[in-house]
């Protein structure tokens, strides 16, 4: 099962981490991210959009 990270800053300035491990719910997410992005994550590579962090593990 894959799990894909999320890091963002939150309304309090501190780093806080969501994992998303819901396959439904991780398939939305990579159709909002541009094509570029989701090969990117498909190799588990960080990928930075907007100011958040992603990272897709196996």
């Amino acid at each position: 099962m894959s799990v894909l990270l999320r890091r963002y800053k939150g309304h309090n300035g501190i780093m806080q981490e969501e994992r998303i491990d819901d396959e439904d719910r991780i398939e939305r997410y990579m159709r909002l991210f541009e094509k570029d992005d989701v090969k990117k994550l498909g190799t588990g590579v960080k990928v930075y959009i907007d100011k958040d962090e992603w990272q897709l593990l196996p």
